[in-house]
């Protein structure tokens, strides 16, 4: 995991570096997938602080996959 205290980022991967395609699940949540199997190798979070701030003791659910849009 890294913080960018400046930009309010915050950039999680999961196990070694690897070509991946980026989808963003909701506004400022980016979801990093590989591929070949749709696994997820990493997440990014804008607004971090801002989104979750509100919230410091409570457990934040963040979506994976792809909203349906209507």
């Amino acid at each position: 995991m890294k913080y960018d205290r400046d930009a309010d980022v915050l950039y999680c991967s999961f196990g070694d570096p690897q070509e991946a395609i980026s989808i963003e699940t909701e506004k400022g949540i980016i979801v990093r997938k590989n591929p070949e199997n749709d696994q997820v190798v990493g997440v990014t979070i804008a607004n971090f602080f801002q989104r979750f701030a509100d919230r410091p003791d409570q457990a934040v659910n963040v979506c994976l996959e792809e909203e349906a849009v209507a």
